[in-house]
């Protein structure tokens, strides 16, 4: 199309729009297409220019269009950029056509300028496949979709339909009110109380799809053309007076019939297979949308994994379901006419075959679903055969039987054996459609019931109407939510005021915020919110993009405000460490990133956003104490960044309560009390006890450096303070960490992504790893490219599958089962030949009298032959299914052995999506379609086979011809097969994204929800399906393509048959003609398939190649040793021994622990203190050997560490970690898994971690469902659920990381009471930032850039004034 035709379609599809946008676009070669908008006053519509003459390249900035604003730049240096134009919400929607138009307009498809005839014979796909065979195809190969293939289009059709569907279906269900209408209703069985997601699909692509039937109808009428014609040649082959010319007008037709045929079929596969691909688009679009809606109760009831199965595997069988559907009324129809001509040939005595096979379809259906159950279905495509065999044999047999007058010649025989080989494919495939209906109509409950699950209410927090001054109303009288219910709540919040909320674990703040963001079932009461909201959650959701992009969400960049917010937010210093600073690519779930790190990226997020009101869910829990300080003073607080934006605070510090406006104090989710810091502490009632308690007791060690939380508390109690001293104490507080209990309650420890750089400034960030978690990503120093990526892409093979793939299936299955398997098919097909020679031998039997002798002997051996055939086929696929179903076994197995003992590293730097692509789609492959695809394959090969046998025995003269023609055919095959392998495997890489980026969003549902950005989300949806369906289209075409040109080559071998047959008139008997004519007629679908079967056993081996991969990765030393397996009691003292010990993260990188020699007694409590970086978690990772020494030992009572088991070693150690980890299954299988543990010594954990009294609240009880990752549990109380499990197992050593972080003061207190009364007697090692939770320990470990700077007791180390001391001085405790 021309660039001119372009830019007045652009302009005259966006004349709608009140905005004017002049866009100058360049399309070179290989350049970016640049775009520069201007804005300009009055005129409308887009002016796009293209520059003249150069083709038109893939668009690079459509994703960007999606993503937000980027920049990057040429292969020739020139900028690309994607300013405003289309981060700007108004603009957007405004784009959204030309975007959709542009897409479609760079590198269209051949097909929309295509002639007719270019269409019917898929001639335009031609170039394609040249180029495929020219070299590997690549992803800017691809054409852009069709505008109809567009998710956007196709999703918005089909949510329009389902809407219609919910609507009427609601509209009946609420007829009127009365009881009697209901029971009316329920009594009339047509009005069915559900919507019907059926329905909405059938009126959404019904009409597309039934244009392929049509084509259907007329190819399954064709069909019956060629058999009356082989009927005609036949008589004029026994015609011996019967003119030339008249045989070759019937090799002529026979032709033109076949290839006719040929053009209609693939015309309906066409129609077909891009149904079932626009299906998969809408299901895939419709669920993603959906799950952006859900109540959080409702997606608790089913995981990420099976929300994603929806998309993955459910969308896909209605995909399988829909290219034979058609099968349902033409298989009967086939069936119908096949006989009708059947009873003209031999009359009644057809009905023995019919009853025959009526007996079978039943037998042959439960056998199809029965077989899918137990994964044999491959047998089906065989067995027709053999029932073919059957059937003939009946009728045959019956026919001469019933009258000795009944003669069997060549005519009736081979007429009748081409219409039975018609009835094949419908009688293989009906059981199978059968089946894969049965299979669908579970998959359409299971979609369907996803998309009744109810929606979050939009109206439930109201937007507009709200007392003036104020920004935040909340009346609410009973908000449901798991695990609180929130009751009885009544809440303004005056705008620009900083509100903070506390509490116990578990009563209730974290579900007061998700009320205010409408994420909350709410029973009664209103809630408003005037405004933009910005949310941070308890667990930062950080997307696997840069760090810039997590940042600033979609939003317009802004430097200036950018670099502040940087500032603000203390992440400065980590972009300095990051290998390419703020361009680094964050990992799936932020895993490169520290827990720390992970929370001030989602609350730089919140800041960059300039909304109107900031719910921050306890924020500040995840970062050390300074740097919560920092942040306070600089965000949050009063003089913060935000002052004058209204701030609901989560926190579980009090140190900063004194500097909020409000306290709202929750406790079993009810406010108990309300005010500000002076009022509830007047108020005296159970808050300002707990503050005094807390706040006094830690602070009675201190001298002058009081801090702010005790002033507030002695001006209480005696107002004598002067003026002066408090200005010294704020002074003192602006250099020093402030030292509340917050400092002992408020850090999570941080993961290092760098552990060599030792820091001393207290605002250093800290970034190190969490034990037991992540290895680091990155490796430190020296910085290297910034634009080299965490996560790699994931790489498609190229070039022909190698043998060796091959023979590791064969392997897998056994070589002996593959050879004999081999040998059972060339048995089955030479009785095969047999039996049709015989029966070709029978027909020229001459007839004396009237009749033909020895029949009954003629039937014996007819018989017999079949039932040998059907015997063989039975052992051959039984075998066949066997061995694919042990190769498959295998592969898993290896797979999940190998995945179970890969190292750490691996999971940093490859994203779920992949790895779950091997387990399911991958695995699904070796299981369920090589299996069929290798019998199809030794099916067709060895009846392609035996037909050129037949046909060349017939006719020798046959053999001039099939040198050309298989010539033909094997470049066909070349060449479809490079194209079509090189597709499939662009295919499978494409898929992956779609299934990480679901499963990224529904993990952050209420993050996107909350600052609005559902719709972009959708559009990235939307665009890594197209992305995916790109290269899936082409791989339908190229079905197509192949289709019509080797049935070509099949209908060639019909004309020269029938013409050799024609030539050799005088030399050839009826028989022979009858049986090289009618093998001939079989060959067409035969080479089809084989080409097909060649081509998907190369395409779907890659599964094995991509299995084989991820089984033969990296794995970890062995799990036990056992010639060196340790005591059972071990280890019994609890001694703990590192000699020379140096370790570095991977090679290539600095030492991280340097020679460390130090040993802790049995029953030692030590603290490990360090600056950032000082490889404090790195010697945790030794314990448990996540890290391997490059030289020294860890000796555990006396035993060396790297000479025993993982298994050994890890299962007699206790880590309780910095991020909770539970699993979905009940309350009981998360403490103890292997059930070890009595009831009571369960309950006795519970008791002792004080999770006791909400466990017995619970009517399961111990049986109580922990939904996936825990999520129906505060986050507190999933750390208690932690430390139970640690009780439980009560091992000698115990390590501690900063495990009490989301817990409230009093609660951990009596943690820390449990931890010192229950583990008296064994080794604990605790990584510490607060220094008081240590300061009884026996000893403690100062760590300085990965050496041992100090250890002595506490009282010693202060004493003598170093490291430690320099950190008990700045945490006021020296």
């Amino acid at each position: 199309m021309h660039s001119q035709q372009i830019c007045a379609f652009a302009a005259s599809r966006a004349l709608c729009h009140p905005l004017f946008v002049c866009a100058k676009a360049e399309a070179l070669s290989d350049r970016a297409v640049t775009v520069q908008p201007s804005r300009a006053g009055s005129c409308q519509g887009f002016v796009v220019s293209l520059c003249l003459g150069a083709p038109l390249k893939r668009l690079k900035w459509a994703e960007a269009a999606m993503h937000g604003p980027v920049s990057g730049h040429c292969r020739d240096g020139g900028a690309v950029s994607t300013p405003w134009l289309f981060s700007s919400p108004k603009i957007s929607c405004c784009c959204q056509h030309l975007i959709s138009f542009i897409y479609i307009w760079i590198n269209p498809s051949p097909e929309l300028t295509s002639g007719f005839l270019s269409r019917l014979t898929f001639w335009w796909f031609t170039s394609f496949a040249i180029l495929g065979y020219k070299k590997p195809l690549e992803e800017k190969d691809l054409w852009s979709l069709n505008e109809d293939d567009i998710s956007k289009n196709i999703v918005q059709k089909l949510s329009r339909e389902w809407d219609k569907e919910k609507k009427s279906n609601h509209a009946l269900n609420h007829v009127g009110d009365g009881p009697e209408e209901a029971e009316v209703l329920i009594r009339d069985k047509r009005h069915s109380r559900k919507p019907s997601f059926l329905k909405a699909l059938m009126r959404t692509f019904g009409p597309y799809f039934l244009i392929g039937s049509f084509f259907k109808l007329i190819q399954d009428l064709l069909s019956f053309v060629n058999p009356q014609l082989l009927s005609v040649l036949i008589s004029f082959i026994k015609n011996k007076d019967a003119p030339a010319w008249w045989g070759f007008l019937i090799a002529a037709l026979m032709f033109t019939c076949a290839v006719l045929q040929t053009l209609m079929l693939h015309q309906h596969f066409q129609y077909c297979f891009v149904t079932g691909m626009r299906l998969r688009t809408g299901i895939t679009g419709v669920i993603y949308r959906k799950s952006l809606v859900i109540t959080n109760s409702a997606k608790r009831s089913s995981t990420v994994g099976e929300i994603v199965n929806l998309m993955s595997v459910d969308a896909q069988r209605f995909m399988d379901l829909v290219a034979f559907l058609n099968m349902l009324w033409s298989a009967p129809l086939q069936t119908c006419l096949a006989l009708y001509f059947l009873w003209q040939a031999l009359g009644p005595s057809v009905l023995a075959g019919v009853a025959v096979m009526v007996l079978l379809i039943p037998f042959n259906s439960a056998v199809a679903i029965k077989t899918r159950a137990f994964q044999v279905r491959y047998q089906q495509r065989k067995k027709a055969s053999s029932e073919t065999e059957a059937v003939a044999l009946t009728t045959f047999a019956v026919y001469v039987l019933v009258d000795e007058k009944n003669i069997l010649d060549a005519e009736k025989a081979f007429v009748s054996l081409s219409l039975f080989n018609i009835l094949k494919f419908p009688l293989t495939m009906l059981p199978q459609v059968i089946s894969n209906i049965a299979q669908t109509s579970v998959s359409l409950k299971r979609i369907q019931q996803f998309l009744s699950h109810d929606e979050l209410d939009p109206n439930c927090v109201e937007r507009e109407v709200i007392a003036p001054g104020r920004e935040i109303s909340v009346v609410l009288r009973g908000a449901d939510a798991e695990p609180c219910f929130l009751h009885s709540i009544n809440l303004l919040v005056p705008s620009g005021a900083l509100v903070a909320v506390v509490g116990h674990v578990g009563c209730g703040k974290s579900s007061l915020v998700s009320a205010l963001l409408g994420e909350m079932e709410k029973l009664e009461g209103e809630v408003a919110v005037k405004g933009s909201v910005a949310y941070v959650p308890q667990q930062a959701w950080i997307q696997n993009a840069t760090l810039k992009d997590n940042i600033l969400f979609g939003q317009a960049p802004n430097e200036q405000k950018y670099q502040n917010v940087l500032e603000a937010c203390a992440l400065k210093t980590d972009l300095e460490v990051l290998p390419g600073g703020d361009h680094t690519e964050i990992g799936e779930k932020g895993i490169n990133l520290s827990g720390g790190q992970r929370q001030r990226v989602s609350l730089a997020r919140a800041v960059f956003s300039s909304s109107d009101i900031y719910l921050l869910d306890d924020p500040l829990s995840a970062v050390d104490s300074h740097v919560a300080k920092h942040i306070f003073d600089q965000v949050i607080g009063p003089d913060g960044v935000l002052k004058g934006k209204t701030r609901i605070l989560v926190t579980h510090g009090i140190g900063f309560l004194p500097q909020v406006d409000h306290i709202v104090v929750l406790a079993d989710g009810k406010i108990s009390e309300m005010g500000s810091y002076q009022e509830l502490l007047k108020q005296n009632k159970a808050f300002a006890e707990f503050l005094r308690n807390y706040a006094l007791d830690e602070n009675i060690e201190e001298d002058e450096l009081t801090s702010t939380v005790l002033l507030f508390l002695l001006m209480e109690e005696e107002e004598v303070l002067l003026a002066e001293d408090t200005l010294s104490i704020h002074t003192d507080l602006a250099d020093n960490e402030p030292v509340t209990n917050e400092v002992r309650k408020q850090f999570l420890r941080q993961l290092s992504v760098i552990s060599s750089e030792g820091g001393e400034c207290p605002n250093k960030m800290s970034t190190k790893r969490r034990v037991g978690e992540k290895k680091p990503a990155e490796p430190p120093v020296p910085r290297r490219n910034p634009n080299e990526k965490l996560i790699q892409a994931e790489t498609a093979e190229v070039g022909t599958v190698k043998l060796t793939v091959f023979w590791q299936y064969m392997k897998a299955v056994s070589p002996v089962i593959s050879l004999i398997i081999c040998f059972l098919y060339c048995c089955q097909n030479a009785a095969s030949i047999g039996a049709n020679v015989w029966l070709s031998d029978w027909t020229n039997e001459p007839v004396i009298n009237g009749t033909q002798h020895n029949t009954s002997m003629r039937i014996g051996v007819y018989a017999a032959l079949g039932l040998l055939q059907g015997f063989i086929v039975f052992v051959s696929s039984f075998t066949l299914a066997m061995g694919g179903i042990n190769a498959a076994r295998k592969l898993h197995a290896a797979l999940l052995e190998n995945k179970f003992h890969t190292p750490q590293s691996f999971y940093d730097t490859t994203p779920t999506g992949r790895v779950i692509n091997r387990f399911s789609k991958d695995i699904f492959v070796i299981d369920e379609v090589i299996p069929p695809t290798i019998l199809m394959f030794l099916g067709t090969f060895f009846n392609s086979l035996s037909t050129m046998i037949v046909i060349i025995a017939s006719t020798p003269l046959f053999t001039v011809v099939i040198v050309p023609l298989a010539v033909l055919y094997f470049f066909v095959q070349r060449f479809y097969v490079a194209t079509s392998r090189q597709l499939k495997r662009l295919e499978s890489v494409s898929r992956s994204p779609i299934y990480s980026h679901f499963s990224e969003t529904i993990s952050g549902t209420s993050v996107i929800r909350a600052y609005r950005r559902e719709k972009s989300f959708i559009d990235i949806s939307d665009l890594k399906v197209d992305e995916n369906q790109k290269s899936y289209y082409p791989s339908i075409m190229s079905n197509r393509w192949l289709g019509i040109r080797v049935e070509f080559v099949g209908n060639c071998v019909v004309l020269f048959a029938a013409l050799f047959a024609v030539i050799g008139k005088s030399s050839l008997n009826a028989g022979l003609v009858g049986l090289s004519v009618s093998y001939a007629l079989q060959v067409t679908l035969a080479l089809n398939w084989m080409v097909r079967t060649t081509s998907d056993l190369e395409t779907n081996i890659v599964a094995v190649e991509r299995i084989k991969e991820y089984s033969e990765t990296e794995t970890e030393a062995p799990w036990i040793i056992e010639d060196k397996r340790p005591p059972a009691d071990w280890p019994s003292r609890g001694e703990l021994e590192f000699v020379s010990y140096s370790v570095r993260y991977r090679k290539g990188l600095d030492l991280v622990l340097k020679d460390l020699n130090l040993r802790v007694h049995g029953g030692e409590k030590i603290g490990i203190v360090g600056r950032t970086g000082a490889g404090k978690s790195s010697m945790t990772l030794c314990l448990f050997r996540i890290l391997e020494a490059v030289k020294g030992e860890i000796r555990i009572d006396g035993v060396r560490i790297s000479e025993i088991g993982l298994h050994d070693l890890r299962s007699r150690l206790t880590i309780i970690p910095q991020d909770p980890v539970l699993f979905s299954g009940t309350l009981r299988m998360n403490l103890d898994p292997f059930n070890k543990y009595s009831d009571e010594e369960v309950w006795k954990a519970l008791e002792l971690s004080h999770l006791k009294r909400f466990v017995s609240s619970q009517p399961s009880m111990l049986e109580f469902e922990c939904s996936e990752g825990g999520e129906n549990l505060s986050v507190g109380q999933r750390q208690l659920v932690c430390l139970a499990r640690a009780l439980l197992r009560k091992t000698r050593i115990l390590i501690l990381d900063e495990a009490t972080a989301a817990i409230d003061l009093e609660t951990d207190d009596l943690i820390q009471m449990t931890i010192r009364t229950q583990f008296e007697d064994c080794t604990v090692l605790t990584i510490a930032h607060r220094l008081n939770t240590i300061m009884d320990y026996t000893r403690i470990l100062v760590l300085d850039n990965g050496t041992i700077a100090e250890f002595d007791t506490p009282t010693n180390l202060i004493a003598s004034k170093g490291i430690f001391y320099s950190m008990a001085k700045d945490a006021g405790l020296a």
